[in-house]
């Protein structure tokens, strides 16, 4: 298809959620575009072993979960494009889609871009991402059952992660930068009040090792107050400063909440008619591979009803 053709369906985002709503609408004739961005599959990319997907009794890797969902898209006629979104014009239709260099027209909007997860930025972070460090305790906090496990943040987030790791973790220890919390009373009481949970407070994390030995062992810790630094042993480091919805070009056009989540009504409904939000762009609550799917199924067969009653 010419650049300069009306699409019917542009997908933005390449994740678990984007992709499925790309099977959805091809398997419905649309041929839909979709732009995979900057992070390529997004966070199932840096996932190690998924063990919570339905069908896959022996788990399976991220990357080739993707890879099979996306191979299953291309099989029914979505196409792929390694780019991009600068920006969108929603004031018209066609939709004006800017990549840079290039724009597209669309007829409907998908937009699955996910959510990244805040990392601190230390030296060995991103090596040891699935090999110990992570933000998500629902997906991995299995893999440290009997262990020692850090949480680094001092948010409702954070004592949510610390709570639910010591399901497996033999204690919990959170790492905090301040001696105060911005968690609510409630959650903060209940982290104080478990047994397995401890607290570092005005402490921060300056690396993380191991990367030779491909896993955590120990975290580099500073204190701010005393600028005594150590190390600290744990088989897990799991971030619990939150996560920054990647739909910043959106901003002022779409409906999003103070976190710049997309809102949406009836599941994937934007207040823009022809544009539709699924998967961890528009769901802070749940963020997993398979709700994201759902969601994804959701818009694309929404786009196809949006369609047909244009008479497309």
């Amino acid at each position: 298809m010419g650049n300069n053709a009306i699409r019917n369906v542009v997908i933005l985002g390449s994740g678990c959620s984007g992709l499925t709503a790309a099977i959805y609408a091809a398997r419905a004739n649309l041929k839909p575009l979709v732009l995979e961005g900057h992070e390529p599959g997004g966070q199932l990319s840096i996932t190690t072993l998924v063990e919570n997907f339905p069908g896959f009794p022996d788990g399976i890797q991220g990357p080739e979960l993707i890879e099979n969902i996306k191979k299953q898209a291309a099989r029914f006629g979505a196409e792929y494009q390694m780019a991009h979104l600068v920006s969108v014009d929603f004031t018209k239709r066609p939709f004006v889609l800017n990549l840079g260099s290039q724009q597209l027209l669309t007829r409907t909007l998908i937009i699955a871009s996910g959510a990244s997860a805040r990392w601190l930025g230390l030296p060995n972070e991103q090596a040891l991402i699935g090999h110990g460090v992570s933000s998500c305790a629902t997906c991995d906090g299995f893999f440290f059952s009997g262990k020692p496990i850090t949480v680094i943040g001092g948010g409702d987030s954070a004592m949510e992660e610390a709570l639910f790791l010591t399901r497996f973790a033999s204690e919990v220890t959170v790492i905090h930068r301040r001696d105060s919390f911005r968690a609510s009373k409630i959650m903060l009481d209940r982290a104080r009040q478990h047994p397995k949970i401890k607290f570092l407070t005005d402490t921060v994390v300056d690396d993380v090792f191991d990367v030779k030995q491909k896993e955590v062992t120990a975290l580099r810790l500073r204190n701010l107050k005393t600028a005594k630094e150590w190390d600290f042993p744990t088989s897990a480091m799991f971030l619990g400063i939150g996560h920054e919805p990647n739909a910043k070009w959106a901003d002022g056009h779409l409906d999003t909440d103070s976190d710049g989540y997309l809102l949406t009504k009836n599941y994937v409904f934007t207040r823009v008619p022809g544009v539709f939000a699924c998967g961890d762009v528009q769901d802070r609550r749940y963020r997993q591979a398979i709700s994201a799917a759902g969601t994804g199924c959701m818009a694309a067969m929404e786009v196809e009803k949006f369609l047909e009653e244009e008479g497309r």
